[in-house]
C-alpha cells in the first residue's frame, strides 16, 4: 500500500481536523479493501444516526491525536 500519512503535523487546526477526517476514511479502506462492498454498505450507514455519531466520535478521536501532535497550534 503506498504511504500516505508521512506526518501528523499541520499548520492549523483545520488543516488538522480535515487530516482527522482522512485518517478516520483510511481506517475504513483498511479494515475493508473492497471499495464495491463499502459502495454496497453505505447506504446502510448514511441514512442510520446512530452510524453517524459513531463515525463522527471516531473523527473527534482522530483530531484529539492531531491536536496533541501538534501541540494544540500553540
Amino acid at each position: 500500500m503506498e504511504q500516505w500519512l508521512t506526518s501528523l503535523i499541520t499548520k492549523t487546526p483545520q488543516e488538522g481536523y480535515e487530516l482527522a477526517i482522512k485518517l478516520s476514511r483510511m481506517g475504513v479502506k483498511y479494515t475493508q479493501p473492497d471499495a464495491e462492498i463499502r459502495t454496497k454498505l453505505r447506504p446502510v450507514y448514511e441514512n442510520n444516526a446512530d452510524s453517524l455519531t459513531l463515525a463522527s466520535q471516531v473523527v473527534a478521536i482522530n483530531f484529539q491525536t492531531v491536536a496533541a501532535a501538534n501541540n494544540y497550534w500553540k
